[in-house]
């Protein structure tokens, strides 16, 4: 059985481990002190291309989204997200657990824009309610399509005009700007959004996330709130040995274009087999739609979530590459799809 079912399956890249392995015994400042987490901060900053920003690292996403937004946000103040927004729908209401109420928007492609956040503003007009705030995205979205550098700059724009922060999830960061359909660069969030992550975990890590706040007003005293959310590990010198062994000489990026190449290998084979897709992805997250019967058959060779029944007779499934996804097992999977269409046709 092979797993298609994420992107973070696998341990870590050989060369994270050696790191790891080869600073093992060094005694270390704790709680992200130490020299390693300075290094891999001030790397960062560089390749933002901003030295007035601050970065502090996190062990997972759930935990950053928490910490970050709490923090950020007044306790009558709310978040307003796309209906697929991982906080929505995949992180147990954390956000909401402490006290913040997130406005769903319903959009068809993942993406939020003005006009969706004009309508939530329209809507929650006074003290009687709600007051939004934050704008939260992800990129790229949880459904695999990207925000192009005009989208953002609309986004950010709006955002500022309306006194609202704007948020971006990157835990698959480095697929989307690796992406053949992107136009960003990391320097662009670093103007655009008040504050966002790059996430490791989903590219290679063992884990690891840099939350990066752009916005002054927002940065005063986050540690407290880190310590008091559990994000402060005393053993913090992990995270910044990853973060400088992936971006002191491209590994990050290198990375998320092996799986985004993968995926695409995956892509152009199901679209010559004859099927279609729920979504357009440009990353390493595709959503096939294939009949029922040809999924029951796949799945016992293969592992990966049925994401949503289209109609009676079939389902769109996720199928997600990573950093060390083999072309072999790709063909593989492609060979078997086109043997079992054969086989029923």
């Amino acid at each position: 059985m092979y797993s298609f079912k994420n992107d973070y399956s696998e341990g870590a890249h050989p060369r994270i481990l050696q790191a790891l392995s080869n600073t093992n015994l060094e005694q270390n400042e704790g709680y992200g002190q130490d020299h390693y987490t300075k290094a891999a901060i001030k790397l960062l900053k560089q390749k933002i291309g901003r030295y007035d920003i601050d970065i502090h690292l996190f062990s997972g996403g759930t935990q950053t989204n928490l910490t970050a937004l709490s923090a950020f946000l007044r306790p009558h103040e709310a978040i307003i997200a796309p209906n697929t927004g991982h906080i929505l729908v995949h992180e147990t209401g954390a956000i909401e657990a402490t006290g913040h109420k997130i406005i769903s928007i319903e959009v068809a492609d993942g993406k939020i824009n003005p006009l969706h956040i004009k309508a939530a503003l329209v809507t929650h007009s006074d003290e009687h309610m709600v007051k939004p705030k934050l704008v939260y995205i992800s990129n790229p979205t949880e459904i695999g399509s990207i925000y192009t550098k005009d989208e953002l700059e609309q986004l950010s724009r709006f955002c500022q005009t309306a006194n609202l922060y704007l948020y971006i999830d990157g835990a698959r960061l480095g697929s989307a700007l690796c992406s053949v359909e992107n136009d960003l660069q990391l320097s662009d969030l670093g103007i655009l959004a008040d504050a966002f992550y790059i996430g490791a975990t989903k590219n290679g890590a063992l884990l690891g996330e840099a939350l990066v706040i752009c916005r002054d007003s927002l940065k005063e005293d986050f540690r407290f709130h880190m310590k008091q959310k559990g994000a402060l590990l005393a053993k913090g010198s992990i995270l910044g040995i990853q973060f400088l062994e992936l971006f002191q000489d491209g590994l990050y990026f290198e990375l998320a274009k092996q799986a985004n190449t993968m995926a695409s290998v995956l892509k152009n084979g199901i679209s010559t087999a004859g099927y279609t897709f729920l979504t357009p992805s440009s990353t390493n997250q595709l959503f096939p739609v294939l009949p029922n019967w040809l999924i029951k058959r796949l799945q016992e060779k293969y592992v990966f979530y049925v994401w949503e029944n289209v109609d009676a007779e079939h389902s769109a499934i996720r199928l997600v590459t990573s950093w060390a996804t083999r072309e072999e097992i790709v063909l593989a999977f492609l060979k078997d799809l086109k043997l079992c269409h054969r086989l029923k046709s």
